[in-house]
């Protein structure tokens, strides 16, 4: 037994005596130089089975939870549609069995998602302030102010911030981080800008600048095709860049199942697979 128990045999000698002293029973007779176990050891015996029994079952009953607890991801309004159905394709692809739920916020709304343990993890482009979450980055994303093709300053090689300025933007919502950006950037530059419209809809804001009615700003990955296709113009601002990081955050006290580290590592490595 004490081999098995990786103990010396007083070890073991002492734990017996002191289970029978607390029990005030005896758990084995000795006679001379052998040990024969008595009914109230046969009776703590069956206990102790069934405890290693039940330790068995808990064991593979929580590695099963934590194989099939669904993981759930909570991700900003831009990286929801640039990013999002393609994490979620690549993890399909990669695990099968496991199951994952999303769901789309701007950054404030993901923040207290994650404090109030909605969502496991949420990927946003904006700050989170509450000293309880952690961030890492997993990718660079680039801003860029578009306006109608007919726009005079769009045949411009580049414009000033107060030319910028003069034109009517329609923005993000309060609470996004592409909106939290770009006033906080044209703020560095001591420029007001005109708000004309907030918009939790990013094909909305497009949908306005092709309109003529303003110009927006907005990931250049989600506006890419439209400027290919001619349905809107790119405008560079002097000594001006709208660069930012997309982010992982979690609670810092959340416990990191592997799918959860799965999901993660997918993030960080998705230049490998996007």
């Amino acid at each position: 037994a004490a081999k098995r128990l990786h103990m010396t045999q007083p070890s073991v000698s002492q734990a017996i005596k002191e289970l029978e002293a607390a029990y005030e029973v005896c758990l084995f007779e000795r006679l001379g130089r052998r040990l024969y176990i008595t009914p109230a050891g046969q009776s703590l015996l069956a206990y102790g089975r069934q405890i290693l029994s039940l330790t068995a079952q808990a064991e593979q009953a929580l590695h099963s939870f934590s194989r099939t607890t669904p993981v759930r991801i909570g991700a900003s309004v831009t990286i929801g549609e640039v990013f999002l159905v393609e994490l979620l394709q690549y993890l399909k692809g990669s695990r099968p069995d496991q199951e994952t739920l999303s769901e789309i916020h701007n950054t404030s709304e993901l923040e207290q998602l994650l404090l109030r343990d909605d969502i496991d993890l949420a990927l946003v482009e904006g700050d989170v302030a509450s000293p309880y979450l952690l961030s890492s980055p997993f990718m660079v994303d680039e801003l860029v102010v578009v306006v109608p093709p007919a726009c005079p300053l769009a045949q411009r090689p580049s414009i000033s911030v107060q030319e910028l300025c003069s034109l009517p933007l329609y923005l993000r919502e309060e609470g996004s981080g592409t909106r939290d950006l770009f006033i906080h950037t044209m703020a560095q530059h001591h420029a007001a800008v005109r708000i004309a419209g907030s918009f939790n809809n990013t094909e909305a804001l497009k949908k306005a600048v092709m309109a003529r009615l303003g110009a927006t700003i907005l990931s250049r990955r989600l506006v890419a095709d439209d400027i290919a296709a001619g349905r809107l113009a790119p405008l560079s601002i002097d000594h001006v860049a709208f660069k930012r990081i997309f982010k992982i955050v979690r609670h810092k006290d959340k416990f990191i199942t592997p799918p959860l580290q799965a999901v993660m590592q997918a993030c960080q490595q998705h230049e490998q697979w996007f």
